[in-house]
C-alpha cells in the first residue's frame, strides 16, 4: 500500500485502513492507498503552516523555478503517467495521452507564462490612479485543495500550481477513486526539490480527509472540485472558520445549433463532446438544441456519431470511448437512461445493456434521446455519462430560453454561419464559458460557473488571482 506524503517525506497513515484502486476495464484491484483520518490531516496542516513563512517570502520568481523544474520532469514522464491515468480511471490511451496528461502540461506552462509576464503588477503591487497607494496581492497561507476523478492530473494542476506560485501553501485530498495521478505528481513535485511541507498528500474518502481539510481551523482556503451536494457540504463544514471557498460543480451545458448553422458538423462536433471521457465532464454539452425543421435530420445525424463510440479498454487499439469510472457510476448512468425512457423520451440508440461482448468492466452504451422535453430530468440533472439529450426549438428567443432553464451554468455552445449572430447569443447564455462554431480551448480564458455550477475562476489570470488575498496599502 502507498503512504501519504507529509512535510517532504512519504510517511505512513494514522490510519492501518486501506483502499483499493480499481480498474474499471478489469474490475480488477491495481493498487491500494491508505484510508487516512482527521490525524492526517493536522499533520499536513500542520507541516504547510510551519512552511509557509518561507515560502511565501520567496521572489515569485524564485518559486516559480521550482515549478518550473516540476513542468519539466512531469514532461519527461509524460508517457507512464498517461498509462496510470489509462488504468486508473479507463480512458483510451490515446485521450490520456493527449488530454487526461498533455493538457495539464500545456495548463502548467501557461501559468508559469503569465505569472512570468504579469508577476510584477500581480505580487509587487500596482498604483490606481497613479498615485502613491498600492493595491498587492498576497497568498491566503495553507490552501486545501480536493479533487475529483473525471480529470485527476488536470484537476490538480489547476489548484497547487496557481496556489503554490502565489506563494501558498497546499493540503492536497485527491480522489480515492482514481489517485494514482496525484501520486505521480506529487512525486515530481518531490524531485523537483519543492521545499519540505510546501506540497502535502493526504489521500481518503471525502466524509473522513475531504471534511477535515474544509473544516481545519489553519487552513485558510479551499478549492473544490465534484459534485453539488458534496460542494454544498464543503461550503457548509467551512463556514464555521469563515474561510474562503472555491468551487467548480457540475453542469448540464446547452449546445445551441441556430438554423444557418452546418448541422452536419454542430451535430458530429456535439455528439464527440458528449462522449469525450465517456460523458464524464463537467462542461459536457450534455443538451443539443436543434431548431425545429432541422430536427428529425440531427436525430439521424447524432444517432449515426454516436454508434461509432464503441465502448473498448483503454489499451485496445483505435478505441474512442473506454469504461465509466465505478460500478457506481456505471448504475447512476443506467438509471438515468431508464428516467429518461419513462419520462417518455424516445431512445434512438444505447440503453442500459452491457455493449456486447463487454460483460466484464463498467462500461455503458453511448445513448441518445429524442423528444426531449426541458423539464425532463434526463434534461436538468447531471447524468456523468455518455447520454445526449435533443431538444427541439422553434425561434431564437426559445433556443435561449430552454438553455438558461437549469440550475447551472458551466458551459455551452452556439453554431452559426453569422460570427456576429452566435456572438450574440453566447452573450445571452447565462454560464461561465460559452465555444462558438467548435472553437479549440484557450488556456488562458477563465473557467467556472454560474448558479450552481460553482463559485470562482480557474484557468487563466483569473485562476492565479483566485489565490490571493487584495491589500491596499495606502500612503
Amino acid at each position: 500500500m502507498r503512504s501519504l506524503y507529509l512535510n517532504g517525506a512519504w510517511t505512513p497513515s494514522a490510519s492501518s485502513g486501506a483502499i483499493d484502486v480499481i480498474d474499471p476495464a478489469t474490475e480488477e484491484v491495481v493498487d491500494a492507498v491508505p484510508a487516512g483520518e482527521a490525524s492526517d490531516v493536522d499533520r499536513a496542516v500542520e507541516a504547510a503552516g510551519a512552511a509557509f513563512p518561507s515560502w511565501s517570502a520567496l521572489p515569485y520568481t524564485e518559486r516559480c523555478a521550482h515549478l518550473a523544474r516540476a513542468l519539466e520532469l512531469l514532461q519527461e514522464r509524460a508517457g507512464g503517467v498517461a498509462e496510470s491515468i489509462a488504468t486508473d480511471i479507463g480512458a483510451p490511451l490515446k485521450f490520456a495521452q493527449k488530454v487526461q496528461t498533455g493538457f495539464p502540461l500545456l495548463m502548467f506552462r501557461t501559468f508559469l507564462e503569465l505569472v512570468e509576464a504579469h508577476g510584477e503588477r500581480l505580487f509587487a503591487g500596482e498604483k490606481p490612479g497613479g498615485g502613491e497607494s498600492l493595491v498587492v496581492r498576497e497568498p491566503y497561507g495553507v490552501v486545501g485543495a480536493i479533487t475529483p476523478w473525471n480529470y485527476p492530473l488536470h484537476q490538480i494542476v489547476l489548484k497547487a500550481v496557481p496556489a503554490l506560485a502565489a506563494g501558498n501553501t497546499v493540503v492536497l485530498k485527491p480522489t480515492e477513486v482514481a489517485p494514482l495521478a496525484a501520486y505521480a505528481l506529487t512525486e515530481v513535485l518531490h524531485d523537483a526539490g519543492l521545499p519540505a511541507g510546501v506540497f502535502n498528500l493526504v489521500s481518503g474518502t471525502g466524509p473522513v480527509v475531504g471534511e477535515a481539510v474544509a473544516a481545519h481551523p489553519r487552513v485558510d482556503m479551499v478549492s473544490f472540485t465534484g459534485s453539488g451536494r458534496a460542494g454544498k457540504r464543503v461550503s457548509e463544514v467551512a463556514a464555521a472558520t469563515v474561510k474562503r471557498v472555491a468551487l467548480e460543480l457540475g453542469g448540464k451545458s446547452a449546445n445551441v445549433i441556430l438554423p444557418d448553422a452546418d448541422l452536419s458538423s454542430a451535430v458530429n462536433n456535439g455528439v464527440a463532446d458528449v462522449m469525450r471521457n465517456t460523458g464524464q465532464s463537467c462542461d459536457a454539452l450534455s443538451r443539443m438544441l436543434v431548431p425545429r425543421e432541422h430536427y428529425d435530420e440531427a436525430v439521424r445525424t447524432a444517432a449515426e456519431a454516436a454508434r461509432k463510440y464503441a465502448p473498448g479498454a483503454p489499451f485496445e487499439e483505435g478505441v474512442r470511448m473506454g469504461p465509466v469510472v465505478s460500478a457506481a457510476q456505471r448504475e447512476r448512468v443506467r438509471d438515468y437512461i431508464e428516467i429518461g425512457v419513462k419520462e417518455g423520451a424516445r431512445l434512438v440508440t444505447g440503453g442500459t445493456q452491457a455493449p456486447e461482448g463487454r460483460d466484464r468492466g463498467f462500461f455503458v452504451r453511448p445513448t441518445v434521446f429524442a423528444d426531449v422535453d426541458s423539464g425532463m430530468r434526463i434534461a436538468q440533472e447531471e447524468i456523468f455519462g455518455p447520454v445526449l439529450a435533443l431538444i427541439a426549438y422553434d425561434t431564437e428567443d426559445d433556443a435561449v430560453r430552454i438553455a438558461n432553464d437549469t440550475d447551472y451554468g458551466l458551459s455551452g455552445a452556439v453554431w452559426s454561419a453569422d460570427p456576429d449572430r452566435a456572438l450574440a447569443v453566447a452573450r445571452r447564455l447565462r454560464t461561465g464559458q460559452v465555444k462558438i462554431n467548435g472553437a479549440g480551448v484557450e488556456p488562458r480564458l477563465p473557467f467556472g460557473g454560474y448558479r450552481r455550477s460553482g463559485v470562482g475562476r480557474e484557468w487563466g489570470l483569473h485562476g492565479i488571482e483566485e489565490f490571493c488575498e487584495v491589500k491596499g496599502i495606502q500612503r
